[in-house]
């Protein structure tokens, strides 16, 4: 979708964005929705990406910034959360885009969102991520972004036993 990326707005997340965060993140990463896109973890996981507990500790969390992609309509429509690291750096996590607007530039509007706050709102040098390990073409597209592999992998958080890990990536902050 050509130009998804030039008729939006990008702004911090609100306390009033919840139901509509919650319902885009879910929609992104799991489920049948999930599976318009390429971004998804649907074959992977099915239980709950997040919860409103989880979301509304990271609006309201200082170290944190939840940035949003707001369609001119007002829908929201891609969402990434930067969390201030030790030494300099931030932690980018929970990058979505709805699916029926990915391939459209919004992925990468939000990558450029995050380098400008990383510096201005959290005083960052080097973002770093991690992606499960069996999406291979989800690494590639973050390494063309200019990611690299650290060479460490980390446990998949979570209560669930699963047999992949989170490789992790890094870059610095341009």
């Amino acid at each position: 979708m050509p130009g998804v990326a030039s008729a939006l707005t990008f702004r911090l997340a609100t306390p009033a964005d919840l139901p509509a965060l919650r319902r885009l993140v879910e929609r992104a990463y799991r489920g049948d929705t999930a599976r318009q896109g390429w971004t998804h973890e649907a074959d992977l996981l099915d239980d709950e990406r997040t919860s409103d507990a989880e979301l509304a500790a990271a609006i309201a969390a200082p170290d944190r910034c939840v940035i949003v992609a707001q369609a001119a309509d007002g829908a929201l429509i891609g969402t990434v959360t930067l969390t201030a690291l030790p030494q300099g750096n931030a932690y980018l996590g929970m990058l979505c885009v709805d699916p029926d607007v990915q391939a459209g530039g919004l992925g990468r509007a939000l990558l450029a969102q995050c380098d400008a706050m990383a510096q201005s709102e959290l005083g960052a040098r080097a973002i770093e991520m991690t992606v499960i390990d069996r999406r291979p073409e989800l690494i590639a597209w973050y390494e063309r972004r200019g990611y690299v592999r650290t060479g460490e992998t980390r446990p998949f958080p979570g209560a669930t036993p699963v047999d992949f890990a989170m490789v992790v990536l890094e870059r610095m902050v341009s």
